[in-house]
């Protein structure tokens, strides 16, 4: 199934075609869009999906997307898990996962802008898949990771390098969780949708150009293995989000090194999910 947030109501995209999830359910499940990241009404949802006749309802608008997540009750990152990314950073391959929070208030939506603050100038992009929790998660096996999460959906961590380096102590949570620093969409797909749920392309573009290009196969850490570690001593709860990582190609790294700039058109695209398309603005 795919999820959206269409004007802040829960949709199912069927064909293109808008199907607000309320009116098709004639009130049984709610509007609000956090209801399909739990898994408890993933079956209702499915008996609905297959019962609706698409060509009655609307053709889904883009602009009207909003982050498929938009209160996620908590959010983590996780720091060199693609083998590309480690190796441009010059880093040894991590032998653990190492994450960093992200907060409710950077998530954006797909075509959101991504506010740069006015001076800082050394704002980079890093495109990543981004994983949804869909029921209570605690001491997961790697075997059985796959069964709690609602889906899959695309994902930026969008990462103030001046402030993240800045000594004596790194700051990793802050300088990635800006207002707008987390932008996903444009849809929360379910992973049954996937060709490969293990082997997913992602690229992420600046104005067109492609400077990220790699797969989920790359991950250090499998999205079972960050599902079993992170939840060990962690309980997630549904619409709880982790952002998996981020291939190489990322702007700090690139000689000359690329930043985000006013004007700038950032493009993210996992495949089986879409693109979004963010516009960069200073303020």
């Amino acid at each position: 199934m795919k999820f959206a947030n269409v004007s802040g109501r829960a949709t199912l995209v069927i064909d293109g075609k808008a199907v607000d999830i309320e009116q098709a359910s004639d009130g049984r499940i709610g509007s609000d869009p956090m209801v399909y990241s739990d898994l408890e009404l993933h079956s209702e949802l499915a008996e609905l999906a297959a019962s609706v006749d698409p060509a009655a309802w609307p053709t889904l608008d883009p602009a009207t997307l909003g982050a498929p997540v938009p209160r996620p009750p908590k959010g983590f990152g996780v720091a060199l898990n693609y083998r590309s990314h480690a190796i441009e950073s010059d880093k040894d391959i991590p032998t653990e996962p190492h994450f960093f929070g992200k907060t409710e208030n950077c998530v954006c939506g797909p075509y959101d802008e991504i506010v740069v603050p006015a001076g800082r100038d050394m704002i980079d992009y890093e495109a990543e898949m981004v994983i949804v929790f869909g029921r209570t998660c605690s001491k997961a096996t790697e075997a059985d990771a796959w069964s709690y999460l609602a889906g899959v959906t695309c994902g930026q961590d969008i990462s103030d390098r001046g402030e993240q380096f800045r000594p004596p102590v790194k700051q990793f949570t802050i300088a990635k969780t800006y207002d707008t620093f987390g932008p996903t969409g444009p849809y929360l797909v379910t992973s049954d949708e996937l060709d490969n749920r293990d082997g997913v392309g992602v690229q992420g573009r600046v104005d067109g150009d492609v400077v990220q290009d790699g797969n989920t196969d790359d991950l250090i850490f499998s999205v079972p293995a960050l599902v079993a570690w992170l939840s060990r001593f962690i309980t997630f709860r549904p619409g709880d989000l982790v952002w998996t990582g981020t291939p190489g190609g990322v702007g700090e790294a690139r000689t000359p090194q690329l930043f985000l700039r006013h004007g700038m058109i950032l493009e993210t695209e996992v495949e089986g999910i879409g693109t979004m398309r963010n516009p960069v603005v200073e303020r």
